[in-house]
């Protein structure tokens, strides 16, 4: 009996001197917009999820303790709008245009993306053996109207436009699926906005829309005055080609109407949909996005757009506050999609946490045309955490130094 109580006070003291925590970010000015939370604090991370937020936590309790003193810690990052249906064969979004998720995500803090549109009924299966399961990133989709999403074929046949087809599709799929798209629609009338918002309606989920092309019946205002519902998201918001900008330099009125009922204003910077001449003016005129995008496929990553702290950089360059960018990267675009669990630091929430460094001095932006702006300030993606794995250390700063680094050293012998 008594070395039975022995080894139960050995076992239990054993198992108090085991740390608490896995993970530890230590001195970061954490900027949580769900929570209202904008201090220094720490963050501590156990079985990956986020375990508690505090002033001054013992650094004894942690395996891993990183020192991120004077960086920004927030939630990890939500791309809204990318393509990665990267397909053996394929040409385009849904092919050799996509990228890998983890080409672009850590690396730019980012943990969760939406593929926007790449893939349709037909093909989202395929979509998500391929891709969606296999990657690490976190991998959600709005599902194209268009059964076969953006092949060579085209967006334009209203005969593979199915909204019944598409619903069931997102109902089979309601982990990954949280919404529909239309985007590059050339036609006439309004087929592919009117399909896409009645799967919008049988799946109970928003919808995203790339206008396309204008004609004198397919206008801005008519699109987001009747067509969209609030909730809907109007993506490429600053890109010139649909007159969000007017002649006179006026920020289109019925933007600033289609706000107030609740249609929301996406940035989708790409590789043609962020301008200078428009972004500029709508932030002089109070227009701020309410969601930073990238629109990220190989195009637009090799051109102006470059990667999401870039897209944030230029926002907070603008006028935007840093809580600011980051409400509209995190806790906006998680509302947006109804994933209220993402997008925050919530104690039990699954641990996806970027560090961003916050450089001053002088820097170029590039929008889509190749035109240059300057800014005084520059995010850089430190540390990304997803589900409480550190998958990107730009400077060791979560890393043990070699000298103590348990090295598994084995002989590669044939």
């Amino acid at each position: 009996m008594a070395k039975q109580l022995l080894l139960t006070l050995l076992a239990a003291g054993a198992l108090a001197a085991q740390p608490a925590y896995d993970l530890l970010l230590k001195g970061g000015h954490v900027i949580d917009p769900k929570n209202k939370i904008s201090k220094v604090m720490d963050v501590a991370v156990s079985g990956g999820k986020i375990a508690r937020l505090g002033e001054n936590l013992p650094a004894a309790q942690a395996k891993t303790v990183a020192d991120v003193s004077g960086l920004y810690v927030t939630p990890g990052l939500i791309d809204l709008h990318v393509h990665v249906y990267s397909r053996p064969g394929g040409k385009g979004l849904t092919g050799s245009s996509s990228v890998a998720p983890e080409a672009f995500s850590f690396r730019s803090g980012v943990t969760t993306m939406v593929d926007a549109g790449t893939s349709g009924w037909r093909t989202f299966p395929e979509f998500r053996q391929l891709v969606l399961d296999q990657a690490r990133t976190r991998v959600l989709a709005l599902l194209n109207i268009v059964g076969h999403g953006m092949g060579p074929e085209g967006e334009n046949d209203p005969t593979d436009m199915d909204p019944e087809a598409a619903a069931k599709m997102a109902r089979a799929h309601p982990d990954r699926i949280v919404g529909f798209k239309t985007a590059h629609y050339a036609g006439p009338g309004w087929a592919s906005v009117e399909n896409a918002v009645k799967a919008g309606n049988l799946a109970g989920v928003p919808v995203m829309v790339d206008f396309g092309y204008l004609t004198k019946q397919r206008t801005l205002p008519t699109l987001l005055l009747d067509k969209l519902r609030p909730g809907d998201i109007y993506t490429h918001c600053y890109s010139g080609h649909r007159e969000e900008l007017l002649q006179d330099g006026r920020v289109n009125p019925a933007m600033v109407a289609a706000r107030q009922r609740g249609v929301i204003f996406d940035v989708g910077h790409g590789a043609g949909s962020f301008y200078w001449y428009v972004a500029i003016p709508s932030f002089q005129q109070k227009f701020p996005p309410d969601s930073i995008s990238t629109d990220l496929h190989s195009g637009s990553m090799n051109a102006g757009m470059k990667d999401m702290t870039n897209v944030m950089s230029k926002i907070l360059n603008l006028g935007s506050s840093i809580e600011e960018v980051i409400q509209m990267s995190t806790w906006n675009p998680a509302r947006q999609i109804q994933r209220p669990q993402l997008g925050n630091l919530d104690v039990g929430a699954e641990a996806d946490i970027a560090v961003l460094r916050l450089d001053r001095g002088a820097y170029g932006f590039i929008d889509s045309a190749g035109a240059g702006n300057t800014g005084n300030r520059l995010l850089v993606a430190e540390i990304t955490v997803r589900a409480g794995r550190v998958v990107w250390d730009l400077n060791a700063r979560a890393a043990a130094n070699w000298k103590n680094f348990p090295y598994q050293k084995k002989a590669w012998v044939k």
